[in-house]
């Protein structure tokens, strides 16, 4: 049986603070709004000796969330307790135990699960230790803890293990979807990340709604995927929330969720932005690219429900100012490259999650991707380009003077990194900044992956024991 260990237990009694105790990270959104948690989030503790599911809560009321929603999250749930080996039933100190605790200690005793039944909120000598209510749930001696300031950690976390038993050995399968490629998907809400993440695990592991915001936390899921040459690659996805506007955020739930969708892009290894392709790139689209590239991470642009444009063509009257639907597809495409100018050459797949049309091509380019990422740049060649670029089109003139490279070398990968010794690094424009790399990513075949250029420009000349009043001005 895997290692695995489930947090289960009602609304607000604290699953998602002691989620973030146990691996000394800050994963799951904690709130005191019920149902903030809706999928289940996994994450390895004590260095990968077992991995830890954070659930939503059991017994959450319709009027908090949608009806279908609650019955997913209850699915959730079940899926976590049937695939741990030890599970942690939280109550609340403070509330004592209620009806709602008993069923559920009641579902648990029925299973044939290690159950530890741990009373959440307690401080130090906390005289509710002594409430006899907690021995009667049946589920032995409980441990009292407070998942806010660690009380009765150290028992916790040891009596976990113990249970667990011995860890075996690393075997070279487990080492191997240790060292999994991670791609995360990012996107607006509603855009289909979820259902994409579904259809590449094949899997209803993620909760799929019409309802905006049906995503909260950044859901971590490993996968196995079998590439065009019939080899098997391990990937680790992350599933995200969708980003909305900093100014759009209604609540700090949303704003959470924001942060951990943000911080799963600087743990991924290649992004997949997702868009709509009835809606096209907006403005929201473009603000979510732009933090890709601030990250300096490789994106293959994923457009999404690629069957509705499918469809319109097969009706009579097709789409309007577009005869076939390769043209509609030449036309999106162009237009997208000319809103997100600053992914140059990044791989673009249209496809559908409902139908599974071309999903497996995002895996083969996150892999093209990721090798790609290895490539070593000839000094020669990579001086003999950007020579080339400078010819074509020389910069612009700032200051009466115009930006001039001597040398430059590869110093670096994921990202690539060029060191360009130049003749002032301030007159290097951001516009000429971006053609000179797209100029090096389309002369190597490095589309979509993240170039960055360290400039080291000329020391001014300045003549001993007189002072120049422009330095800069020494070309």
């Amino acid at each position: 049986m895997s290692r695995t260990v489930a947090i289960v237990g009602r609304p607000n009694v604290g699953k998602s603070r002691l989620f973030n105790r146990l691996t000394r990270k800050r994963i799951s959104i904690v709130h005191d709004q019920p149902g903030v948690t809706r999928d289940v989030i996994a994450a390895e503790v004590e260095d990968g000796a077992y991995t830890l599911l954070d659930t939503g809560g059991i017994g959450l009321k319709g009027g908090e969330s949608s009806t279908q929603i609650v019955a997913a999250t209850e699915g959730q749930v079940q899926f976590a307790i049937d695939t741990a080996q030890v599970i942690l039933f939280i109550v609340d100190a403070k509330d004592g135990v209620t009806a709602l605790d008993e069923r559920i200690a009641q579902r648990l005793r029925q299973k044939d699960k290690t159950v530890l039944l741990v009373v959440n909120k307690i401080d130090f000598h906390d005289h509710r230790r002594d409430n006899p209510d907690f021995y009667k749930l049946g589920l032995g001696e409980p441990f009292f803890f407070s998942a806010e300031h660690g009380v009765g950690e150290v028992a916790l976390r040891d009596a976990i293990l113990e249970k667990l038993g011995p860890a075996p050995v690393e075997s070279a399968a487990a080492k191997t979807a240790r060292e999994a490629l991670c791609v995360c998907f990012v996107g607006r809400p509603n855009v289909g990340k979820s259902s994409l993440s579904n259809r590449l695990i094949k899997s209803d592991r993620l909760i799929v709604n019409h309802e905006p915001g049906t995503t909260r936390d950044a859901i971590e899921v490993p996968f196995e995927f079998e590439g065009r040459d019939g080899k098997f690659y391990p990937f680790r996805l992350i599933d995200t929330a969708g980003i909305k506007a900093a100014t759009k955020l209604s609540s700090s739930v949303e704003y959470f969720s924001r942060l951990r969708a943000l911080d799963a892009i600087k743990r991924t290894d290649v992004v997949f932005l997702v868009l709509d392709a009835i809606e096209g790139v907006t403005q929201q689209d473009k603000a979510i690219a732009g933090e890709v590239v601030k990250e300096s991470k490789p994106v293959v642009i994923v457009v999404n429900k690629w069957d509705k444009v499918h469809d319109a063509f097969q009706q009579p009257a097709g789409v309007e100012g577009y005869e076939t639907e390769r043209e509609f597809r030449e036309e999106f495409e162009h237009a997208l490259f000319d809103r997100l100018f600053f992914t140059p050459g990044a791989p673009v797949v249209f496809v559908s999650a409902l139908s599974g049309y071309e999903v497996d091509r995002m895996l083969n380019a996150a892999v093209k991707l990721h090798r790609q990422l290895d490539t070593k740049l000839p000094t020669a060649k990579l001086n003999q380009t950007l020579t080339h670029l400078a010819d074509r089109t020389p910069p612009p003139s700032v200051g009466g003077k115009r930006f001039r490279i001597y040398y430059c070398v590869q110093t670096g990968n994921r990202p690539f990194r060029i060191r360009l010794f130049c003749n002032q690094e301030r007159r290097l424009t951001e516009s000429y900044r971006r053609y000179l790399e797209a100029g090096v990513i389309e002369e190597f075949g490095l589309d979509g992956c993240p170039m960055l250029f360290e400039l080291v420009g000329k020391k001014p000349r300045i003549a001993p024991g007189i002072a120049a009043a422009h330095p800069w001005d020494d070309d």
